[in-house]
């Protein structure tokens, strides 16, 4: 019997329950103890937090959690493998080749690669590469981790300088260089691993990695880029195939589908076709100037977000673009973000910088005289700009730009007052975001890290209530443990859009840091000196990277209400167009924005153009109308337009509309 225990082992799996195996076990044995549909599926292990090979050894008590390619960190394992495919199929297609590093990323995978003789990949390459990898996948080589000391290591990977690189400087410096590189303390000492598929190509690698090349084959190499060995402009510039993986082939091609339909919405070229803004060098990246139309859109945003603040007990607040270096100095944002800040400017004697956050100003404003307890809470709101010197190889549209619009608010509370307040504020958040059409919400609740500032009861009490928000908000939400910045604990809601993208948007963040650092204070109810509590919220995120969204979600075709456009009148001839100018004038006087085009064109041309610029409605007028006072109502995203509509009938209509934030041909 004592042998018979000696032979087992217990592990535990994250519903809490046991498994007995035998000695030796494996994670593939544990997925199949559980179910041969498991052990099908099963790609990789995490043991006790650390993902590992389906191929190791399990020890009495860890605990084990299976993965599967249809979940996210397994889809991870699988691009991984994947780009480790693909250093074999170029390796072998280009002898001589050096190869950098090949991570998986979001949604996808690359590698980077130093080619012989000054060779470039083309289109035809990317080709001639992909059936090369199906090759190495249909014979279902098996990946092989191996474990070396710095010495061996050096020598395996002798002929490629880049690998070389990465183990001298872990060597040297006793740390992980990048996720290409495992460093492993066992008794025998530091050992580097890697992963050998043949005898002709092994990779440096920390995995783990699918069983074997056979179980990867959804895949599609996407494009060729250029990019510098370890982000460095003095460093060689290497090309870097991007690609994507998935588990199915169904998973691949509904990707590939959200990539078209991302590329039919980008805002870049939506906003270049309804001539809504653009990026003029002479100003600079990263900073566009918005058209007729685009500014239009925006001021009608921050219009309805001004009201709803209002509405809801805010205090609009204005501040400038530029302060003393001191502020900053104050705020620690010269000592936190001074390389994500424009250069300072000298002037009479003062140093000025554009401000990089609305925060330290909202403060001066809480702060020009003392609080009371009875001001509390006391929300101030801002449309306030913002500058930040983002790299030009992050610039992206609307959604990374320099100069960021926040509908910034800053919100000064008791202790006690702090719980309420964040539910009441995230339940706001929620709602307004809906009003502008987007209803699938995720957050991330992010914690206490291991240097913090404040006292752990704070940090529980702030989190309890962040979390408490969450619960009141009935969305679904994770926790993002020692995840909080270093002052205090936040949540990140994301939201989807209309392709299943996900986007950050709205942040509340509790701030222990800055009432301590400007000394704030109000007098309370026994007459004494108290701390605030501080939050900040930023609910569009930036006004500029949430016009982008909406542009996109929307795929330009914009609610009603927010049309710079709503109604476009076409007189069929020339005779119906003092018609056409009554029912303008009426559309006009009803709040309703409105053009007519003249008869000058063809009617059916006109109706075409009026099509591209995606306006929710045309109204065609002809002899019938002009007798009996109606429209023929064009509705976007409708090829049936209705006849003789009344135009009392019509204008209540897109009033009611208007008033709902809805509106024709949404999808």
């Amino acid at each position: 019997m004592s042998d018979q225990v000696a032979a087992e082992i217990t592990v535990s799996l994250p519903d809490g329950s046991t498994r007995m195996l035998a000695d030796g076990a494996t994670g593939f044995d544990l997925a199949q103890s559980i179910g041969s549909r498991l052990a099908k599926d099963a790609i990789a292990v995490v043991i006790n937090g650390v993902e590992s090979d389906l191929s190791t050894p399990l020890s009495s008590g860890v605990t084990v959690r299976v993965l599967t390619g249809n979940i996210e960190e397994g889809r991870q394992v699988i691009r991984h493998s994947t780009s480790h495919v693909l250093a074999q199929a170029v390796t072998s297609l280009w002898p001589g080749t050096k190869f950098a590093i090949g991570p998986s990323i979001a949604d996808g995978f690359y590698y980077d690669f130093d080619l012989p003789d000054g060779a470039h990949f083309s289109d035809e390459d990317l080709v001639a590469i992909e059936q090369r990898m199906r090759e190495i996948i249909s014979e279902d080589q098996p990946f092989v981790r191996e474990e070396h000391t710095f010495t061996e290591g050096l020598a395996l990977f002798a002929d490629q300088p880049y690998k070389t690189e990465i183990i001298e400087g872990v060597r040297d410096t006793n740390l992980p260089a990048d996720e290409e590189l495992a460093l492993e303390i066992s008794p025998s000492g530091a050992q580097v691993s890697a992963y050998r598929n043949t005898e002709e190509f092994v990779d440096l690698c920390r995995g783990p990695h699918v069983p074997s090349t056979g179980r990867l084959g959804h895949f599609k190499l996407m494009r060729v880029a250029g990019a510098y060995w370890r982000g460095d402009e003095r460093r060689p510039q290497l090309q870097r195939i991007y690609g994507t993986a998935f588990e199915s082939a169904t998973a691949l091609a509904e990707h590939l589908h959200r990539l078209e339909e991302a590329e039919r919405r980008d805002h870049r070229r939506l906003g270049a076709e309804l001539d809504l803004f653009h990026f003029p060098p002479e100003i600079g990246g990263g900073l566009p100037v918005f058209h007729p139309k685009g500014a239009l859109i925006r001021q009608t945003m921050e219009d309805y977000s001004l009201a709803m603040h209002r509405e809801h007990g805010y205090q609009q607040v204005w501040t400038p673009h530029i302060a003393k270096s001191t502020l900053f100095e104050i705020s620690g944002h010269l000592g936190w973000y001074a390389e994500g800040m424009y250069p300072p400017m000298e002037m009479e004697g003062a140093t000025y910088y554009p401000k990089p956050m609305n925060c330290p100003m909202h403060i001066l404003i809480y702060k020009d005289r003392q609080r009371s307890y009875r001001e509390l809470p006391l929300r101030l709101f801002e449309f306030g700009t913002v500058y930040r010197f983002e790299r030009s190889g992050v610039l992206h549209g609307l959604t990374r730009v320099r100069g960021i619009t926040q509908d910034d608010s800053h919100i000064f509370c008791a202790p006690e007052q702090l719980a309420d307040e964040l539910r009441s504020l995230l339940a706001f958040v929620l709602d307004v975001l809906r009003a502008f059409g987007l209803t699938e919400f995720e957050a991330e609740l992010s914690t206490r890290p291991e240097k913090f500032v404040g006292e752990v009861e704070e940090w529980d009490a702030a989190t309890e209530a962040l979390r408490s928000a969450l619960e009141a908000a009935e969305i679904p939400y994770i926790v993002a443990e020692g995840e909080g910045a270093f002052y205090a604990p936040k949540i990140d809601v994301h939201v989807r859009d209309a392709i299943g993208r996900r986007w950050q948007l709205s942040t509340l963040q509790v701030d222990f840091q800055l009432p301590q650092r400007f000394d704030m204070s109000y007098v309370g109810a026994d007459n004494s000196r108290h701390r605030p509590q501080m939050i900040h919220r930023a609910l569009f995120g930036s006004v500029e990277r949430f016009f982008g969204i909406l542009l996109e979600h929307y795929a330009g075709n914009l609610p009603t209400w927010l049309s710079p456009v709503q109604v476009c009148i076409l007189p069929v001839r020339d005779d119906h167009e003092d018609y056409g100018a009554e029912v303008l004038s009426t559309l006009r006087a009803a709040g309703i924005r409105v053009e007519m085009a003249p008869a000058d064109e063809p009617l059916g041309a006109r109706v075409r153009h009026a099509k591209l610029e995606k306006l929710p409605y045309v109204l065609v007028v002809g002899d019938e109308d002009v007798a009996n006072r109606t429209v023929g109502v064009n509705s976007r995203g409708t090829n049936d337009p209705e006849r003789g509509v009344a135009l009392d009938e019509f204008v209540g209509r897109i009033s009611q509309e208007i008033d709902q934030k809805s509106g024709p041909g949404l999808s």
